[in-house]
């Protein structure tokens, strides 16, 4: 390979790309901060249609399931990845689904004037779908138009859209601005705005060129698009190994999603994937995040919500730092600096919670901790679970492997929030202990099963499992640590 570039066609694509990002982020924070202003409506209107006034386990179970079904969309969303990407390609896939944005966020947005609780309901569901169908689509594509050497870096990006929407979602949800019983279907219907900008710029970004070569055989509009992303013209060995890729390709049988499970060779690879997108929800952070508007209250803040936002400020700078460091440090290393440094912090602010009416410093050393907790969390298992999946997996099982691994993150994350509450109401501040357990375990299995894919090709990546699953035909057993002792790609010079 080349001196590779950091062009402005790839970061131009990429952060067209990452708009996906954005509304999965923005989407999953909105709801928080109207939560009040929206129960006042769904009261209202259900006295509004009904001669008896509704009963509070009613009004909750509305709410409940407002929240709620958007994660049981993106469960649905990013279970069906796949159907769109092998038939339409990622860049065309991004563009299409944009009219779920569109319909979500109308149905939310008017639900008010039509005085209507299942618009709002059906918009979350929608808007669900959409944003389960991103988590597969955007680091798929980021990941296969991305140089290998800057893979990784390119790859956080995802997750930087993530926590700046998230960020978004609070600053506009302030009664400031758009979190007011005027305002707040504006601020659920804003997702519409990037969607429509998305929709606007998409037909500038290329194709990938993994799937143009691979899928659909254009291997000379696949080398002209590789050139002009990359910034040279030497990407003869770029297009050999995905050309090496698709003859492997031919030789197989599509692969399905029952096929990654029966298949030996996809069969640790995909293990790997779910246990990371599970060491992501089950890290602890959303009860951090949870717990963090009562802790600053305790330690005498008078707005909490703006110190919440301070946390979501934390995020976004550590993700930045994230993108600065997994090229140097590598996935699996950050992985388990930021496992580790959280397990350290959970278990620091369980001792903190449990003695702060004691000690009224106590508050401050929770802050510290809630903060320094976040920060590990956007080094490691924040951005890293969602692009190591996409460079695990070939070209073939690559989208049935994101389908698997999205599904999971979406579940255990809807598992998470439907639990939480009751597991903090029953065990206080003692909840953290068993995050400290998962954190641990999860550290653990990143230790001895992850293995290191800084620098290697995702030809090397799939040649090293497939030897592993031959060994382990034959012994039973294929230590992961072969993985690691392949020597990666030779590094090129990165120019901006």
């Amino acid at each position: 390979m080349g001196t590779q570039k950091v062009t402005a066609p790839l970061v131009f694509a990429i952060t067209i790309a990452a708009i996906g990002s954005f509304q999965f982020g923005y989407n999953t924070g909105v709801i928080n901060a109207p939560e009040t202003i929206i129960k006042d409506f769904i009261n209202y209107t259900m006295e509004e249609k009904s001669d008896n006034p509704p009963t509070t386990v009613f009004l909750t179970t509305l709410w409940s399931l407002s929240v709620a079904i958007f994660s049981i969309g993106g469960m649905i969303g990013s279970f069906s990845v796949g159907l769109f990407v092998n038939r339409f390609g990622r860049r065309n896939s991004m563009l299409i689904v944009n009219l779920l944005a569109i319909t979500g966020g109308c149905l939310m947005g008017f639900c008010k004037i039509a005085q209507s609780v299942e618009m709002l309901i059906l918009g979350r569901l929608v808007i669900g779908l959409f944003c389960g169908l991103c988590t597969g689509f955007v680091p798929m594509y980021i990941g296969e138009i991305a140089p290998t050497a800057l893979r990784g870096a390119f790859g956080t990006l995802n997750q930087l859209g993530i926590v700046i929407g998230i960020l978004v979602a609070q600053v506009f949800g302030l009664k400031v601005i758009l979190g007011t019983e005027e305002l707040w279907p504006v601020l659920l219907g804003f997702t519409i705005l990037p969607a429509i900008l998305q929709s606007a710029a998409l037909p500038f970004c290329p194709e990938s060129p993994r799937f143009l070569l691979i899928n659909k055989k254009e291997e000379e509009n696949a080398k002209k698009i590789l050139q002009r992303l990359w910034g040279t013209q030497d990407v003869a060995q770029d297009i050999q190994e995905m050309k090496d890729e698709s003859a492997r390709m031919a030789q197989e049988k599509q692969v399905t999603l029952l096929e990654l499970f029966r298949v030996r060779s996809y069969r640790q690879p995909l293990m790997i994937s779910i246990i990371l997108q599970l060491s992501q929800q089950l890290s602890g952070i959303n009860a951090v995040f949870y717990y963090s508007t009562g802790i600053f209250e305790d330690a005498g803040v008078k707005e909490p919500i703006y110190a919440t936002i301070g946390a979501g400020v934390v995020n976004t700078i550590f993700t930045v730092v994230s993108l600065f460091l997994v090229e140097r440090a590598g996935r699996r290393t950050l992985h388990m600096i930021g496992l580790g440094g959280m397990a350290a912090c959970s278990i620091l602010m369980t001792v903190s919670l449990l003695l702060k009416d004691a000690y009224k410093w106590m508050s401050f050393v929770c802050i510290g901790a809630i903060l320094v907790f976040v920060a590990f969390f956007e080094i490691g298992p924040g951005p890293i679970p969602w692009f190591i999946v996409a460079e695990l997996f070939s070209q073939g099982p690559r989208p049935a492997a994101m389908a698997v691994a999205g599904c999971s993150n979406w579940t255990s994350n809807f598992l998470v929030g439907l639990l939480f509450p009751s597991a903090a109401f029953y065990l206080g501040a003692y909840v953290f202990i068993i995050f400290t357990g998962f954190l641990v375990i999860f550290l653990v299995f990143t230790f001895f099963k992850v293995p290191e894919t800084r620098g290697r090709t995702f030809e090397e990546i799939t040649r090293a499992f497939e030897g592993q699953a031959q060994g382990a035909n034959r012994a039973e057993k294929g230590p992961i640590v072969e993985m690691n002792s392949i020597q990666p790609v030779k590094e090129t010079d990165t120019n901006v």
